[in-house]
């Protein structure tokens, strides 16, 4: 990978990202195949849209930037073009509540599929405000299915998670026909919409393609340092956590429980490196594409991304350290209500019928999380210094 040779820190020096409007061609609609992408400016937006861009494909992504930076936008479209990508996207600040405005990207593109990744998505917060997760990320989801079925595309790609399993009642690594029990409000709109795309498709035999990817813990950033995660305020995952207290904007660690029926009495996940989450995006385009081509259908059907290697809290501050060079400091405190000791994938479908599998290590996770946090200390903020990376030049 081709770090852009323009890039710099000059920050007077930035342009914009290249924007359609929608009523710019009344009456024209470009017939072009392009796919849609919800909330493409996010962490795991701009990490697909990369894997996308560099497959040749022409994309429309469609952000109301609440969670997200345009900048990861700029940040993608260089690195598009230092790497020669063959691909080409058009960025719409659209949210997907607004039907009008998002009606109006429809009638101006001709989508053959779309990759929906846009919600709400903090765990804690959807708890304390529940009605607007329920209303954001469902609502917003019906509005889209809408639109897809009144424009004929009905191929989609949904970004689940495996927060829909609920609590696990082994440590076995779980599988998509494992119940489901979503235990928070977040979780809950994940089921929830699963449902309805399942209703879907029951409704319209041998018509759409919907795959559901249940995402276990992704982690890490682009190997080039350009794009990561950014959350906004204080992380709601560990890693982004662990990051700050390395880079030194939060002073310790917090280890929410040592007595789990684990290896070293911490929580264990399955965490994910999110170039590998991204690839996953892209093997389930191909395996609607080839589906399409074969006159089948696939109805609607869950695929777990997640590794099937499961490393303890521990175990991921020791390797962060490990990289940073020195020992993050951590202090052990009470268990959260309603975690659990382990849960871990079973990603062989996925495997097997999407031929995909992770292959970045716990070590390139935990490398290219310190080489954006230590490129970007304050994130995509236009403010942090001397870290940030902005553009010398956007041409198309």
């Amino acid at each position: 990978m081709t770090i852009p040779p323009h890039l710099h820190k000059d920050v007077h020096q930035e342009k914009e990202v290249k924007k359609e409007s929608v009523t710019k061609k009344d009456g024209y609609k470009d017939q072009k195949e392009t796919i849609l992408v919800t909330g493409g400016a996010g962490y795991i937006g701009s990490h697909t849209v990369v894997q996308l861009l560099n497959l040749g494909k022409h994309l429309v992504i469609v952000d109301s930037l609440c969670n997200s930076s345009e900048e990861s936008l700029r940040r993608v479209q260089s690195l598009a073009k230092a790497n020669n990508y063959k691909g080409s996207f058009n960025f719409h600040k659209v949210d997907i509540l607004d039907i009008d405005a998002l009606e109006k990207v429809f009638d101006r593109y001709t989508f053959s599929a779309c990759i929906h990744l846009a919600g709400l998505k903090a765990v804690g917060e959807s708890s304390e405000a529940p009605l607007s997760y329920y209303h954001t990320n469902i609502t917003g989801t019906l509005n889209l299915i809408q639109l897809l079925q009144k424009h004929q595309c009905r191929n989609f790609i949904f970004s689940s998670s495996a927060t829909v399993y609920g609590l696990p009642t082994s440590s076995r690594p779980i599988q998509e026909d494992a119940p489901l029990g979503a235990m928070n409000p977040y979780g809950r709109t994940k089921q929830y919409i699963e449902e309805i795309l399942r209703d879907t498709a029951a409704s319209e035999p041998g018509q759409w393609n919907i795959i559901l990817l249940r995402y276990f813990n992704p982690v890490g950033a682009h190997e080039s340092g350009v794009i990561g995660e950014d959350p906004n305020g204080t992380p709601n995952n560990l890693m982004p956590y662990v990051a700050q207290v390395a880079i030194g904007r939060r002073p310790v660690i917090n280890v929410f429980g040592d007595n789990y029926d684990t290896k070293d009495g911490t929580g264990v996940r399955d965490y994910i490196h999110i170039q590998d989450l991204a690839r996953g995006h892209v093997a389930a385009l191909e395996k609607i594409e080839a589906i399409e081509q074969s006159n089948k259908n696939l109805g609607c059907v869950p695929y777990n991304l997640g590794t099937g290697v499961g490393y303890s809290v521990m175990e991921m501050i020791n390797s962060m350290s490990e990289v940073v060079g020195h020992q993050l400091p951590y202090k052990i405190v009470e268990r959260r209500p309603g975690d659990v000791g382990t849960v871990i994938a079973d990603p062989s479908l996925a495997a097997k019928e999407l031929n995909w599998k992770a292959e970045k290590t716990l070590e390139d996770m935990c490398r290219d999380l310190w080489r954006w946090q230590t490129m970007n200390p304050t994130g995509y903020s236009e403010s942090s210094s001397p870290g940030a990376w902005t553009w010398a030049s956007l041409k198309q």
